[in-house]
Parts: structure tokens; sequence; C-alpha cells
């Protein structure tokens, strides 16, 4: 799956058997055996299932067959149901009494007195009736309007992390694979779509149909999926596997360029892990608006919200069509990382999420080296160890209790932290020796579960090293390993002392730990040196005393660098010489450092400031330049320093503005029209009069035809107008979002919305949210958005609170777990950190209180940093004469 993560504002901103228990983190030979809440006696072998939806009274009817297999005898059997009501059921023709448990989600099926089901093969059948929900997880309906404004009705499931069972009564544990075969009644003018190819159509009554679909191979219950609807489709073929990509009948010519990636993609990846992609079709499908996730991996059926799919010239910007590629190739490798192999359970998440990420990036590159994606992914890094920083941080690898706590895992641990070890063990062992060792354990585990000491096995086994030993520092540990430099010259040659610590951001009492951390460290020349950093302190000697040396080359590790002074001030003379991706390392760990309070912010703005002296062009250190001062700016808010810090800011950015230009140049690299919009909108947010004014009237010309402003403009264009918007202008962005044909559109206008710093028209903007012009499932995260870009989050937090009853009904269990604490993570007010805590909300479930304290230790942590920021920015201003 691949959620929206919303950015942070700075780099924090951050009966018969007993029941098994959840795996513990990191033992678990035998995922199968002990999978989490449900006993492991009676387990499922195969489902066929059948289900009647009633799309205008938005209720369900189903009946099911499953093929068991008893270990020992056993009175009673338990299986997962939430919302549903059973109606009967029987084992082997004999009728069962039936239990429900709403809160566990469990039905219990018990067997009649005297008597027990004995060891061996059953069927199980199953009728019950349920609701089909707008609340976008389980089964439900999106309701949508196609392109000539028709209001149309989809059927859609989402089913991870365990909400099969809001289908069909199941084992809806990862663990616990079978097959499924599926039919589904729906309206005769649907298109149904599965994991599997369609096996026969029957008329029914009532103009509807029965669609069946072929036997799934053997799979988790949480990757069944079943979408219908008015379908139109684009198709392909990679070699003898069909693609297709829908999406409501109108659109479904956007899904080409998606469709373009994915046929690429799967030759690719067939080659990659050596086990070619085993299911008959592969469908991409386009989910306007009401959609929980970012994508979601369902086995041949991967399932998107539509503007992480559909990608239209005329109107997407460079940022979509990047972000499209990127979440295509993700969720195409889940189709081998997490559907073909699965965790055992929700410990090892990250197995499928961390590693998917990172192969994203990798295909992404391979077809498209001109982006310079990896460069790039210092901002994902940066975003993960914002969290890992922090006291509430965890192990990737951790104990999951329950679903909820599931549900959070879903986080940037898992995603980037993930992918940042799986990167630096790749470039530790080398590219061919990683793969080799992917494709033993795809094979080795190939429609079964697995651990990450599996994976660990494999690749020890494929590159002869313990990998093991350093994988398990990383991934059973929490937090971030800090290197530690210290220079010396001695009779020539530069002797660097290399020690460890831990980094971490407001975390006094931080545990000691240590790593195996290899470090790769050289010089701009190309004089490289490996070492594997453990307990005790390493030496490195280098010839000559006068050259830098860099820390973490090429930026593949996962660790921050703390340099002495000396090292510091060579790096500083000699970093243009370094590679983009040293460069932003360089900038990220200074800036991290002053977070930490290990050094001062005036040694991070030595560096900025002689950007444009070096004339610095490359967009991962721009990315990384304009957040960072964006931030700064934030922190600013209200001083009387903030005027004399924006021309700071602008004495930055404006010979870039100067560089680029605003128009769109045919030849440009396209990094050049990604890093455009990132300009204007910082200088429009630091006050360019110049800038400014431009933007409001090319913004008046698209209101008035929008073929004359380039795509890759609408977002900047319209933030600054909506961030300097009166009533008129903000009515104008509102009618522009009702009228919005898909997601992309009314997500980047809402941003517009959101950028006002008008108190009154923040208000608006917050009861906007949650009108039902914005998707259900983008409603907690464009709450945070206004929260952070209006400049009022205290206020913002304040409606919510008032206002969260109504919110709460539009929403998913997930989003319910994160609505309160996505808005006060905004803030820095230490009263509302006290007040989310004591929130009811907040201790509602294990994932709700993981939540609320991740967001509280945000506020405490960025107050402090907000305190120190403002006084050592005004101090280096006034050294540098800055007016």
């Amino acid at each position: 799956m691949r959620p929206m993560l919303a950015l942070p504002v700075l780099a924090l901103l951050a009966g018969g058997a007993a029941h098994a228990a959840p795996i513990a983190a990191g033992h678990a030979s035998s995922p199968e055996l002990t999978p989490g809440g449900l006993p492991t006696t009676v387990v499922p072998a195969a489902y066929r299932i059948s289900v009647d939806t009633d799309m205008k009274a938005l209720v369900l009817s189903g009946h099911e067959d499953i093929d068991l297999t008893v270990t020992q005898p056993v009175g009673q059997i338990i299986l997962n149901q939430a919302g549903l009501k059973l109606e009967s059921a029987s084992v082997d023709g004999t009728a069962l009494r039936i239990s429900q448990d709403e809160a566990a989600q469990t039905a219990t099926l018990s067997v009649p007195v005297p008597g027990q089901l004995p060891a061996g093969r059953h069927v199980l059948s199953i009728r019950y009736t349920g609701p089909i929900p707008q609340t976008p997880n389980g089964i439900y309906y999106d309701d949508y309007r196609d392109p000539k404004g028709r209001k149309k009705r989809m059927l859609v499931t989402q089913f991870e992390v365990a909400d099969a069972r809001r289908m069909f009564p199941s084992w809806d544990e990862p663990g616990l694979k079978a097959t499924y075969q599926l039919s589904v009644r729906v309206p005769r003018a649907y298109t149904a779509v599965s994991n599997m190819p369609v096996t026969s159509v029957t008329k029914a009554a009532g103009r509807t149909k029965y669609v069946n679909f072929a036997t799934t191979p053997r799979m988790s219950s949480y990757l069944l999926a079943v979408v219908a609807g008015d379908l139109g489709a684009v198709h392909g073929k990679a070699g003898d596997t069909p693609i297709n990509v829908y999406a409501p009948s109108g659109e479904q010519k956007n899904g080409e360029y998606a469709l373009g990636a994915a046929t690429d993609i799967l030759p690719y990846y067939n080659q990659y892990f050596g086990v070619p992609y085993p299911l008959p079709k592969l469908d991409l499908l386009a989910i306007p608006g009401n959609y929980e996730a970012g994508a979601m991996e369902n086995w041949g059926a991967m399932t998107f919200i539509d503007d992480a799919v559909l990608f239209d010239p005329s109107r997407s910007s460079p940022e979509t069509r990047e972000w499209v590629y990127l979440v295509v190739a993700h969720e195409m490798a889940h189709q081998w990382s997490g559907d073909l192999v699965t965790m055992g359970w929700w410990n090892d998440i990250w197995l499928n999420e961390g590693f998917a990420s990172w192969m994203e990036t990798k295909a992404t590159n391979h077809f498209n080296p001109g982006w310079e994606i990896w460069p790039r992914q210092h901002s994902d890094r940066e975003a993960a160890m914002a969290l890992d920083a922090q006291s509430t941080t965890h192990p990737i690898q951790q104990t999951i209790h329950d679903v909820s706590e599931a549900s959070s895992a879903f986080d940037r641990i898992s995603y980037q932290k993930g992918e940042q070890v799986i990167r630096m063990v790749e470039n530790w062992l080398g590219e061919d020796r990683f793969r080799d060792g992917m494709r033993d354990y795809m094979k080795a585990h190939a429609y079964g579960n697995a651990t990450s000491d599996d994976l660990w096995a494999a690749l020890s086994h494929a590159s002869g090293q313990d990998i093991g030993a350093v994988a398990r520092s990383f991934v059973e540990q929490p937090g971030i390993p800090q290197v530690n430099v210290a220079r010396r010259c001695v009779a020539g040659e530069t002797v660097l002392t290399l020690t460890q610590g831990r980094f971490t951001i407001h975390d006094p009492h931080a545990a000691a730990l240590k790593w195996k951390v290899p470090v790769i460290a050289g010089t701009a020349g190309g004089d490289v040196h490996k070492i594997l950093l453990g307990k005790a302190p390493s030496t490195l000697r280098i010839a000559g005393c006068d050259h830098a040396i860099k820390i973490n080359l090429g930026e593949n590790g996962y660790y921050r660098t703390r340099y002495d002074a000396a090292s510091l001030a060579l790096l500083q003379k000699e970093f243009a010489s370094f590679g983009p991706a040293d460069r932003a390392n360089i900038l990220g760990d200074e800036f991290a450092m002053f977070q930490s309070g290990q050094a001062s912010l005036k040694d991070y703005l030595s560096l900025v400031a002689n950007l444009p002296a070096t004339q610095e062009a490359d967009i991962a250190v721009w990315q990384d330049t304009i957040s960072h001062l964006q931030a700064l700016d934030v922190m600013m808010t209200g001083t009387p320093a903030q005027g004399r810090f924006h021309d700071f800011a602008r004495s930055i950015l404006q010979g870039q503005m100067q560089r680029l230009g605003w128009d769109v140049r045919a030849d440009e690299p396209f990094t050049d029209t990604l890093l455009r919009p990132k300009v204007i909108d910082a200088l429009g947010q630091f006050g360019d009069r110049a800038i400014i004014i431009e933007a409001q009237g090319r913004f008046e010309k698209y209101l008035k035809s929008s073929k004359s402003l380039p795509a890759s403009l609408i977002d900047p264009v319209a933030t600054i107008a909506g961030r300097e918007a009166d009533g008129k202008t903000y009515d104008q962005i509102e009618n522009v979002i009702r009228k919005a044909p898909d997601t992309e559109q009314k997500l980047r206008f809402f941003g517009a919305l959101a950028a006002s710093h008008d108190t009154a028209l923040t208000r608006r903007t917050v009861a906007f949210a949650y009108s039902g012009s914005i998707p259900n499932g983008r409603i907690v995260r464009s709450l945070a958005v206004v929260a952070r870009e209006s400049g009022h989050p205290d206020e913002v937090w304040n409606i919510v609170l008032e206002n969260q009853d109504d919110i709460r009904k539009l929403l998913a269990p997930w989003s319910q777990e994160k609505l309160l604490p996505a808005v006060a993570g905004e803030t820095v007010n230490p009263d509302i950190a006290k007040a989310l805590l004591s929130n009811p909300s907040s201790t509602s479930s294990r994932g709700s209180l993981i939540s609320a304290r991740q967001a509280a230790d945000k506020i405490l942590s960025n107050a402090e940093i907000y305190a120190r920021a403002r006084t050592q920015l005004t101090e280096w201003m006034q050294e540098k004469n800055i007016k």
C-alpha cells in the first residue's frame, strides 16, 4: 500500500485451542503457525464466496463455502467478521451455534453439545448479510461525478489491514493464506474487475448479473479485491501478460501514461526477481476520490486513488507525472514482495513496504535516469529521520498486538527508513549479490509467508557475508546512529577518528544504543574508504592534510554525521566539488545538528549563504534548501526579524528564478520543470512582490481560460493567489474546486485556499474540507494542510475539536485515529499537546495512542527548536548585517 503521507513542515515536522500470541519481533521461525489473534487449530484452505450487492439499498448478502483443515479436535471455530450478521452456519451439513463479538471483530461457531469437530478436512458454510457504507474501508460505495457532471456510483473494496472481514467472514490474517473463488452480483451496466479474469457472466433478476471470477493463487485475505462500476479501460501487454488500466468512463485515456509505465516495468521485475509474474493478467484501477490509501497492491487488481494513476498532460503537474510512475512501480513491486511472499504478521510490514519503496525508486531511475531520483531520495531520508529522532519512534520491526496498532505501523519508519536500510545493505553488498539474494528469497517463500530473518538468511547465502548482524542492528533497534568525526594531521596524512553515538531530538533519556554501521568515506577526488563501524572507535588514514573528507559518500547510509570544526570548514570550502547527493547530505546533517542542539544554526546558514556564489543548480540541493528556508520562515512568524529573513531568503533564491524564468522551455531537463514551481512558491511565501504580482495576473487569466497557464505552473500560481486572497478570490478558488473533475485538481486548489492567512477564511476552509467537495479519504490530510499553511494551527485545532463529531462520520478507522494528532502536530503550543493526550479519542485504541503520543512529542520538540531558531537566526543576521 502507498499511503498519502503528509510531509512535515520541517525535518521533524516532525473454545478449543488457545489463541496464539502475536509474534515477537524478529523471532518467528514459522509465521504460519503463529500468525496473530485467531486459533491455528482450524485454518482455511479455499474460499468459494458469492456476494449479492444492492447498490440502491446499499446492503449485501453473501454465501460462502470454506474448505478447512482441522489439526486437532475442537468444539468451536473462531473467525473474523466486522459489521456482518451471520444468519446461519454449518460444517459438513451440521448446523453450528453462532455467537458474534463486535468489539473483537470475531464470530464463534460452536459444535452441538456433546460433540467435537474431528481433525481432518471439512467444509464450513455460512450465510450472512451486511451494509455497504460510504467510509472507504472494507466493501463500500463511492459516489462521484463523471466528466459530464453526471452522478455515478461505484463499488470498491479496500481490505488492508484487516477489512476483508467486512465483506465476508474469514480468517483475516496475513499468515493464513488460502485460494479464493469469487462471484459478485452487480447491476448489468457495471463492469466488474477482481484479482483474476472473468470466467462467466449470467443474467439475474432486477437488471443485475452475476460475474464469476477464476480461482486465485494461494494468498492473504487482505489482497482480495473487487471493483465494479461504469468503467472504461485502455489495454496493453507485456510479453504474454495483458495489462489494463480501468477508470471511470470518459477518463480512461488518462491511464495511457500509467499503462506505458506498467508495460515497461513488468519485464524488468520479471528479470529482477527471477520469478515471472504468476497471474494471467494485471489490472490497474483508478478510484475517483473516495479512497483511503494512495494505492493498494491487490494481487492482479491494483487500486489507486485517481490522481496516483491518471495523468492528463493538459492539466496534470510534473509532480503528478513523477508520482504516478513511482506509485505504479511501488504497487507492482508488491506483486512479488507482499503478494507472492507475504510477511507472517504485521510486525514485518516493513518487508512489504520498505522494499517496495526502495524498488519503486530503483525502477523509476532505471527508466527515467534524467529525473535524478536517487539524489532526491534525500527528502525521504530526512522525513524518516524526523520521526526516528523522537522519543516516540519505534524499531522498523516491532511487536504488533492488534489491527489498530498494525495500522499505525504504516508510517515513515516502515516505508522510508525501511527503504533507506535496504538501500544501505544493497550498496554494501553490491547490486548483483543483493539481487541474487532476493531471487533466492522469492523462490524459497513463494505463495507463503516470511520474516525478516528469512530475508537476511537469503542475502547472507547469496553474498557469503553475515548480513543479519548489520541489518538487525538497524531493523530491531529504534533510532539513528550518529557518526562523529575528529580530524588530525599526522606526518602528512589526515587521520580521522570515527566514533558513534545516537542522534536524537528532544529525547534526553534515549537509550545509548550501538549499531554496526557500514561507513563509506572519501574525498571529492575519488579516494574512497569503507569500514564497518562498531562500538570501538575506528581510524581512517588518507594521504594529505588539506582535502575535505566526506562521510556517507553518496548518502547511501542511514546515519547522521557530526563533523568537527576543521572537517566542516574544509567541506564548506570544497562543497561544490562533491556530487549532488553529498551536497544535500551535508546540508541535511548540518540542519539536523542544529535541531538536536549540537550545533549552531549559523553553521547551516553559512553553507546556504554560499550557494549562489557556487552557482548551485541541482534540484536535490535546492529542494532541501527551500524546505528548510520555508520551515525557518514558519519559526520566525510574528517576530521583528522575519522581514530581514525574507530579504535573506529571497537573495538566495532569486538567482535560480533568473536562471529558470517563468516559462517552460521545450528543451529543459525535467528537473528544471520540477524545480521552477518550488522556487516561485517559496519566493511568494518570502514576499517577493514582483513574483506575487505576476502570479496574481496569471491566475486572473487562468480563471478566464485554463489553457493560458502551463500545467506545471498551476500549483504555485494558485497557491500565491490563495495566500494573498480577498473574499472574491477565495470564492473563485472555491468554485474551481467544486467544478474540478478529479482529485488532483481538487487537492491542488484546496491547497491554495489553505494558504490564506485570513482567520475568517481559514474557518471557511476547515468547513470546506469536510463539506463533501474533498474526498473522504483526504479529509484528515486536508485539515492538517490548513493547520500548517494558514499560520493559525491553534485556531484550526479549536475548530476541528468543535466539529469532530460531524467530521468523524465521514472517516474510516485509520483516519479516525489520526484526525486530532494530524491537526495538533502542526502547532507548537504545549497546551494543545496536553489536550490531545487527555482527549478520549487518544486512548480509544493502541493505534490512536501511538498517533497522539507522536504528535505531542513533535509539538514539544518543535517548541524548543522554534525558540532556539529565533534567537540564533536573529543573531546571525545581525552579524552578517542583513537588513
